[in-house]
């Protein structure tokens, strides 16, 4: 059977012998087709990263399923989901990529049996590129077994090395059967045995079958004196850690990639990881060297040490410092690739000094490190993508990649103060009924999500009860008692009030006895202590909510307020600002924000936040009033400030609401006002609305304040009338008539 790929190769042993492809499928007959099923992928228990403070709670959700896209052969130049501007680099021309001088630095040579250094000088005498280990007596050899010319398989005529990998060199070689393409040759296992050789290839040619636009192309696998090779797609550009060390070079020193930079990397190549996982293949050795840029593109390299999840007998690979610590005790899975993507990340955005030997399986405290402070979802996501226990890690790529990008959102946002704002697939938008309210409210949090894989979830769609009670009756004709059901019955609980919380926490018991540590137990149960006014236990249970969705604003803004009402309110204003900054329609986080700056005497910052509530929203209007009171009641009024008053006045002049309303305002501002001419302050004429640059006497201001007592009196009734009519003739000025 010929290959019928534009290739003279034929079929043998259902692989081209030229080009190493499969043949070409003959199509199968619609009314015939069936969809292929991916093998399953071997996970860890359904738990996840606990709060670097608190107790693990899972992002798992009963049978919710997740599918992950890959990118499109569509060119571009913005990276992490087109957040990200990343210059494109040119292609590499081939010829200049192979190393001029072959050779294997002392420090870099290892035996490949004991780990141990071999290679090494001694005394006068250079140490030997070839020998054997002092420690357990395996061959060494690092001098390149092929040289440019050799034809390697009768096919591949090699140009020269272009590095030196863990299994050995890697060269660069043309494909003299198909149009002179160039191509990648990678020692794959060296070995006298020519039936252990053999065996080994046929065990890798699954590789073939891998196609995807995010990762190198595996094109055929040969031997060649006694030793095997993979024939991979050639990629021109720069590896993640080529573009390290140029960093480091032009800085003469250290000089890691910005955040943002790092996290659109890794975006790009997670539908990658997701593909794989999918078909049941562990990338295994990932780290910044397996990552090239070409171009506007970003792809994975070098598959070498992939294997199946099930393959219990395939030999592992892995790089000190990148490896998940449990891959020799109990093998690779998707978490142990998806602690790889942490560690790599963590290298390549900080000066990662000892990350292969004091901090092998940990990250520094972010005491230590500037990014970690500045970022502390990442460093979230960061610690819990690197889980000791792989069942506290990310569930999958897909997962793993929302909060990435939710990561990301957040620190362009602090970047350059654009917001950011993206819907989440967990949340609901804040429950803010009353957008004039500005007081600390828990039921204006976002509530999670239904999970739409629920059996329950269409039967929890026709419930729009409001009344806590009458939902409880409902709830308890539903057909399943799902999770989803269960905690439903635990927000209404909650919601009914003090009288129920008993009953509140006994249902929380009895749901994360039977479904473990769901996040959702855990939000809930923050949002019990809320309403109990247990606030400490609130931010302990919505930092754990956080440390698990590190992505999501929610569990942010819940903290925040936790941590407001215990009376943190700088740690509550860094939480609220992260929200607000990135997604002002959270318009409680900005009312927060504002309320903690004025508790910390930051009159400005306060208005500042008011200021950040969207023209567009309900709630423009009450943070405007905001503002204004912000401005009018901030400041002592033995040192007033003349400007916030005029600032007060002129935004009062802007606002369009009831005349009343106006008025009150006025009334405050005016009786500042007074106060500063009290203590001898010279106020300006623009306090009280009057164009110009002159000042208002202690008269104008009496007659301004009882006109505002007298507005506000028109809209009164009773008692209150009287009081404001009293009010009013006590601010007028003294008269003849």
């Amino acid at each position: 059977m010929t290959c019928q790929r534009n290739c003279p190769g034929t079929i043998q042993d259902g692989y081209c012998d030229t080009c190493g492809m499969a043949p070409v499928k003959t199509p199968v007959p619609a009314p015939q087709q069936r969809a292929a099923t991916a093998p399953s992928v071997r996970t860890a228990a359904v738990s996840t990263a606990p709060s670097v403070r608190t107790a693990a709670v899972s992002t798992r959700t009963g049978s919710s399923a997740r599918t992950g896209s890959a990118r499109t052969g569509t060119r571009r130049r913005r990276f992490g989901g087109g957040l990200v501007d990343v210059a494109p680099l040119e292609p590499r021309d081939p010829a200049t990529a192979v190393m001029t001088l072959a050779e294997v630095p002392e420090d870099k040579r290892y035996c490949g049996k004991c780990g141990n250094p071999v290679g090494r000088t001694r005394g006068d005498r250079p140490g030997r590129t070839s020998g054997f280990c002092p420690s357990c007596g395996e061959p060494f050899n690092f001098t390149p077994k092929l040289g440019k010319g050799d034809l390697v398989a009768g096919q591949y005529e090699v140009v020269g090395p272009l590095a030196h990998g863990g299994l050995g060199w890697i060269y660069l070689a043309v494909d003299k059967n198909v149009s002179d393409r160039w191509v990648v040759l990678k020692g794959l296992l060296n070995s006298g045995d020519e039936d252990a050789l053999a065996a080994a290839v046929a065990e890798r040619r699954f590789l073939a079958e891998v196609e995807h636009p995010g990762i190198v192309r595996i094109y055929n696998f040969v031997e060649h004196d006694g030793a095997g090779y993979i024939v991979m797609e050639y990629v021109g550009g720069e590896s993640l850690k080529d573009i390290l060390k140029q960093r480091r070079e032009r800085a003469g020193g250290p000089d890691p990639l910005p955040v943002e930079q790092a996290l659109a990397y890794a975006l790009e190549i997670m539908p990658a990881f997701g593909y794989l996982h999918d078909r049941g293949l562990i990338f295994c050795d990932f780290k910044p060297d397996n990552v090239i840029q070409s171009g506007d593109q970003v792809r994975l390299i070098d598959l070498g040490g992939v294997v199946h999840v099930d393959d219990l007998d395939a030999a592992l690979y892995g790089t000190v410092g990148y490896q998940a610590p449990e891959m020799a005790r109990t093998g690779p899975s998707v978490q142990s690739d998806l602690y790889t993507i942490g560690r790599t990340l963590a290298v390549l955005t900080t000066d990662f000094r000892g990350y292969q030997s004091t901090y092998k399986e940990s990250l520094p405290d972010p005491g230590e490190v500037e990014v970690y402070r500045r970022h502390d979802s990442f460093h979230r996501l960061l610690v819990r993508a690197t889980r000791p226990d792989p069942a506290e890690r990310f569930e999958d790529a897909a997962e793993m990649a929302e909060q990435m990008l939710g990561v990301l959102r957040e620190v362009l946002a602090a970047g350059d103060g654009e917001p950011r704002p993206a819907t989440s697939r967990l949340f609901t938008g804040e429950l803010r009924t009353d957008p004039r309210g500005d007081e600390p409210q828990w039921r204006h949090l976002p509530a999670p999500m239904i999970d739409l894989a629920d059996p329950a979830a269409g039967f929890l769609a026709s419930v729009t009860l409001t009344d806590p009670r009458e939902v409880l009756a409902l709830l308890g004709k539903a057909p399943e008692h799902t999770v989803e059901v269960q905690l439903r019955a635990l927000r209404a609980y909650i919601d009914i009030g003090p009288d129920a919380f008993g009953q509140a926490a006994k249902l929380r018991d009895a749901i994360a006895a039977t479904f473990g540590s769901d996040w959702r137990i855990a939000w809930y149960d923050g949002v019990l202590a809320l309403a109990a006014g247990d606030f400490g236990r609130a931010a302990e249970r919505f930092d754990a909510v956080y440390s698990a969705l590190p992505g999501e604003l929610a569990p942010k803004l819940a903290l925040a307020l936790s941590l407001e009402l215990a009376g943190r309110h700088a740690d509550a204003a860094r939480h609220y600002d992260v929200v607000s900054r990135t997604d002002p329609a959270y318009t409680t986080a900005a009312t927060g924000l504002a309320r903690c700056r004025l508790a910390l005497g930051d009159r400005d910052g306060a208005v500042e936040a008011y200021n950040r509530v969207p023209g567009t929203s309900a709630a423009h209007r009450s943070s405007q009033v905001g503002a204004v009171r912000a401005l009018v009641r901030a400041h002592p009024s033995a040192r007033a400030d003349v400007a916030a008053l005029t600032a007060a006045a002129a935004l009062i002049e802007r606002l369009e609401m009831e005349a009343a309303q106006l008025a009150a305002l006025r009334a405050e501002l005016l009786e500042q006002a007074l106060r500063a001419l009290a203590t001898g302050v010279p106020v300006p004429a623009a306090v009280l609305g009057t164009p110009g640059d002159g000042t208002a006497g202690e008269r104008d201001v009496r007659f301004a304040l009882e006109a505002a007592y007298r507005e506000m009196a028109r809209a009164a009734h009773g008692p209150e009338r009287i009081r404001l009519v009293d009010l009013a003739n006590a601010s007028r000025p003294r008269t003849r008539t």
